[in-house]
C-alpha cells in the first residue's frame, strides 16, 4: 500500500487558500471593471449634454447638469482608485497563496516519485527473484 504524503492536509489547506484568493481576485477585478464602465458612462453623459442654450433657465439647467456629472465623475474616479487598490491587494494575496501552495505541490510530486520508484524497485526485485528461482530450478533439473 503506498504511503500517503505526510503533508497532504496542509497541501489541501494551501490549495483552498489559493482558491479563495483567486476568487477574491476575480471579484475585485469584476468590481473594478464595473466601476470603470460606470466611469466611462458618466464621461459619455457629460460629453453629451446639449449646448443649445435658448434662455437663462436652460443655461442654469445645463450648468447644473454639468456640475452634477462632474461631481459624480469625481466620486466614480475615487471609487475606481479604491477598487484598483483592492484589486492590487487581492492580486498580491493570490500570488503569495500560490507561492505557498507551489512549494508543497513540488514536495508532493517528489514524494510520489519516491514512492513509485520504491514500488518499482520492489517489483523488479521480486521479478528478479522469481526469474532466478526459475533459472536455478531449470539448471538443477537439467543436471539430474
Amino acid at each position: 500500500m503506498p504511503r500517503m504524503f505526510p503533508l497532504a492536509g496542509l497541501l489541501r489547506l494551501r490549495q483552498i487558500q489559493k482558491d479563495q484568493a483567486a476568487s477574491d481576485l476575480s471579484a475585485a477585478n469584476a468590481r473594478l471593471n464595473e466601476s470603470s464602465a460606470r466611469q466611462r458612462q458618466a464621461r459619455t453623459a457629460l460629453g453629451s449634454v446639449t449646448n443649445d442654450v435658448t434662455d437663462t433657465s436652460v443655461l442654469y439647467a445645463v450648468a447644473a447638469a454639468r456640475a452634477s456629472s462632474r461631481s459624480m465623475l469625481a466620486e466614480l474616479e475615487a471609487l475606481d482608485c479604491e477598487h484598483r487598490e483592492l484589486r492590487d491587494q487581492a492580486s498580491a494575496e493570490f500570488t503569495a497563496a500560490r507561492a505557498r501552495s507551489i512549494g508543497l505541490e513540488k514536495l508532493e510530486d517528489r514524494h510520489i516519485e519516491t514512492v513509485v520508484g520504491g514500488e518499482l524497485r520492489a517489483e523488479q526485485a521480486m521479478l528478479d527473484e522469481i526469474a532466478s528461482t526459475g533459472w536455478h530450478r531449470t539448471a538443477e533439473g537439467g543436471t539430474q
